[in-house]
């Protein structure tokens, strides 16, 4: 992909979102900060799959609500298609949620158990005041037949849905205005292993048909390999690298990097014996206070994590690099199901 002004979607520039830490009854006085997301430089580009990963806790939410305009950011800009949009009224952020949607994690908690599935999928349409009566009705059944949900079940509730078909309601819900930039923010990590290839394949195909662009946030970083052009690993609300998916699995620079990229699993039961961990030990420092994270960064980790393993009377952690992983297939290659049909 050419690397172009023009095709440059999305752009963070020194993004800081930090959450007040409040104390008092009546009188309430900010005592400290959560600093979640620590001032991050990102672009994702018209047409491609930026994966973020990092350990619960690093701020990968915090960022991608701050992209889609649902957390005001602290300091910083981000800019969609050359436009600031931090500072956006209400009625010009309304206009910039036709282009810019998300696919939430829980597809029990994200769904309003309450609502029938044709309204709910419809309420893009009322709210921007693009189609009523007949005609939502058969918008909304061309998008349930589009993510492979049967259009006569326009009249259900959620709870008569399995997970991967309520995660089909949601992707259905954020494809109604038919946007340029999807956030998916772990949209698998609920659902079986069966089930989630079946949506991320869903994924590979409406982003061909319809020239998608997503943000793809997960824990499971053989799922991000899979889906990614370029991969974001996230430490303590900063990113610490960014590099074209297949040069950061195989080469790592970042301590951290390096560690988190060894957890991951190892299909082959040969190659899982030889690979070997890197373990940091020690807590993750707080977010509420990184300036005193100095002792407990990922180099300061795996340092005391090596020292530790060449003491006898010390736990055997080891520090050592796992052998490079196989190298993957295409990117969006189709991936495996066992059950033949959807969910």
């Amino acid at each position: 992909m050419s690397g172009g002004q023009d095709d440059l979607l999305v752009s963070v520039e020194g993004v800081y979102k930090h959450f007040p830490i409040r104390q008092g009854i009546v009188f309430k006085r900010e005592i400290a900060r959560v600093h979640a997301v620590d001032g991050v430089d990102l672009q994702v580009r018209r047409g491609e799959t930026l994966g973020i990963v990092g350990e619960s806790g690093c701020g990968k939410s915090t960022l991608a609500r701050c992209i889609t305009g649902l957390h005001p950011v602290t300091r910083g800009r981000i800019l969609f298609e050359g436009a600031d949009i931090t500072g956006l009224s209400k009625a010009g952020l309304k206009a910039f949620r036709r282009d810019v949607q998300m696919i939430f994690q829980d597809p029990y908690g994200s769904l309003n158990p309450r609502r029938r599935v044709g309204s709910i999928i419809g309420d893009p349409f009322a709210i921007h005041g693009l189609a009523d009566g007949a005609d939502r009705k058969r918008r909304v059944q061309e998008l349930m037949e589009l993510v492979g949900l049967n259009p006569e079940h326009y009249n259900r509730f959620p709870a008569e849905f399995s997970g991967g078909q309520r995660q089909r309601i949601g992707v259905a819900r954020a494809l109604a205005l038919r946007p340029k930039l999807i956030v998916c923010d772990e949209p698998v990590s609920a659902l079986d292993v069966s089930i989630q290839a079946q949506v991320i394949n869903l994924l590979n195909d409406l982003q061909g048909e319809l020239g998608l662009t997503y943000v793809f946030i997960a824990h499971d970083l053989s799922v991000v390999r899979h889906v990614s052009d370029r991969v974001a690993v996230m430490y303590l609300g900063r990113v610490v690298e960014s590099a074209d998916g297949e040069d950061l699995y195989r080469a790592p620079r970042h301590p951290y990097a390096a560690a988190l990229l060894s957890a991951a699993s190892v299909a082959d039961p040969d190659e899982a014996e030889r690979a070997e961990r890197i373990v940091l030990i020690g807590d993750v420092p707080s977010p509420v206070d990184p300036r005193r994270a100095a002792a407990s960064t990922p180099a300061a980790r795996r340092r005391a994590s090596a020292a530790s393993a060449r003491t006898p009377s010390s736990s055997p952690a080891r520090a050592t690099r796992r052998p490079t992983p196989p190298p993957a297939t295409s990117r969006w290659s189709r991936a495996s199901a066992s059950p033949a049909g959807r969910p």
